[in-house]
């Protein structure tokens, strides 16, 4: 599958240029390989069908890639998608996605949020005993087709990044489980309440190993069991086992897998998936990341303390994690010539900077690479998730337009609008141009 995106990224290039997509005053655009995404979206299915015959929903978490059109095409494959916010919801039913295939996560849900979810009927975790208390209210005041669920924390430790690493001892997500009395506490939760049918539990996403990963899944499916025998009946019949699965940003190999995961899984908790339970997963950026790219035309070249800096459209606007956290988040570099060719020659080591004004803002730092000149394009590949459709607003500078492609048999290249570029006029907008008084009345 690298190879095959490789080359249809090398054509999507090429005809970002021909068909004036990216140009002098368009500097900045960002792709998405619609054929990738569906690949994704069926091996991500294929993958849990191999292990189990279990009703499995797959639910895309929204924040990965919070675009209409996206969730449009994930559903048509088959997913439905995770919210975490009444505007991620609102994206998913704008989407067309059905209550049914709608999961609502979120440590701080409002009134407001779960009285919409249980009119609705769409699925909901709590994520706190406070919270659970919230629910007892709302359900006994109005009947609700939602299926009711509780997040856990594992506490089974971290991965290498600290920040999505969400089964720690500490974490701010779900009730602690190896906390003093607070698996008691749980187990007499569901008891109390036989509309309480679902856990859940996330330990993390980039940066998390694998084995953890699993470890994390295999105590909420020990949890479930539990309950389930002290309630003398299957009261549990759902397990959320979250999402995660970690990203490949080194090159154009989709690993690790699915596949690998799911076997995973069904080595550590064989019970998982003999039926009795019913799955849903939550991943996000495995689903979009390597399927985007943003592109961008150098518009300066310079020499400072002999090392050779590009200047580009593309920087901490886009990919803001690379940009504050580099060691954790590093982002490919693809260079191409001004026709959209990839660049080739003898490799310099150089910056590659981004167009705000502040000295950290550099997408990539002494990277080497075949000498970029202005009028060049870089792509950055890997970032169809938490990065274009995630702007951060330095500098007010626009969002970008996001266009999907495909490639025919013969390899031409077919555009459609995903998101239009953000315009000077909506920036004032948002930046309260219509209250200009406001202050001075």
């Amino acid at each position: 599958m690298g190879r095959m995106a490789s080359y249809r990224r090398d054509l999507a290039v090429r005809a970002s240029v021909d068909q004036g997509l990216l140009s002098p005053a368009e500097p900045v655009v960002a792709l998405l390989d619609t054929a990738g995404i569906r690949a994704s979206a069926a091996a991500l299915n294929s993958a849990f069908a191999a292990v189990t015959d279990a009703h499995v929903l797959h639910a895309f978490a929204v924040k990965a890639t919070p675009l209409v059109p996206v969730l449009r095409l994930l559903y048509e494959a088959g997913l439905g998608v995770e919210v975490a916010s009444p505007g991620e919801l609102a994206l998913a039913r704008a989407a067309g996605i059905p209550p049914g295939h709608t999961v609502l996560d979120s440590p701080a849900k409002t009134p407001a949020e779960l009285r919409q979810a249980l009119a609705l009927g769409i699925a909901v975790n709590a994520d706190n005993l406070q919270e659970l208390a919230r629910l007892d209210a709302l359900v006994a005041s109005a009947p609700t087709a939602s299926p009711l669920g509780l997040r856990v924390n594992p506490q089974v430790g971290a991965g290498s990044i600290d920040a999505l690493s969400t089964a720690t001892a500490t974490s701010k997500f779900g009730v602690a489980l190896r906390d003093e009395g607070a698996r008691k506490t749980v187990v007499q939760a569901f008891l109390e309440r036989p509309w309480l049918t679902r856990l859940h539990t996330h330990t993390g996403s980039q940066g998390i190993p694998l084995a953890l990963m699993a470890e994390g899944v295999g105590e909420a499916y020990t949890l479930a069991e539990e309950i389930n025998r002290a309630a003398g009946r299957q009261q549990v019949d759902t397990l959320d086992i979250g999402g995660g699965l970690p990203v490949n940003f080194t090159t154009d190999e989709e690993t690790p897998t699915y596949a690998e995961y799911a076997r995973l899984l069904a080595d550590t908790a064989p019970g998982l998936f003999d039926g009795r339970y019913r799955l849903v997963t939550e991943f996000g950026r495995s689903l979009l990341a390597k399927h985007g790219t943003v592109l961008a035309r150098v518009e300066y070249t310079k020499t400072s303390g002999g090392r050779p800096i590009a200047v580009t459209h593309a920087g901490v606007q886009l990919a803001t994690r690379t940009v504050y956290v580099p060691g954790s988040w590093p982002l490919r570099v693809l260079p191409y010539d001004a026709e959209g060719r990839p660049r080739t020659g003898e490799a310099v080591v150089q910056d590659v900077a981004g167009p705000a004004c502040f000295a950290g803002d550099l997408i990539a730092t002494g990277r080497a690479l075949p000498l970029l000149h202005p009028g060049d394009i870089v792509a950055v590949p890997d970032t169809g998730a938490y990065c274009f459709a995630h702007h951060y607003a330095y500098n007010s500078l626009p969002r970008p337009g996001v266009h999907g492609f495909t490639v025919d048999d013969g390899g031409a290249v077919t555009f459609t609008t995903v998101r239009k570029p953000q315009t000077p006029d909506e920036i004032v907008a948002e930046a309260g141009g219509g209250l200009a008084d406001a202050l001075v009345r």
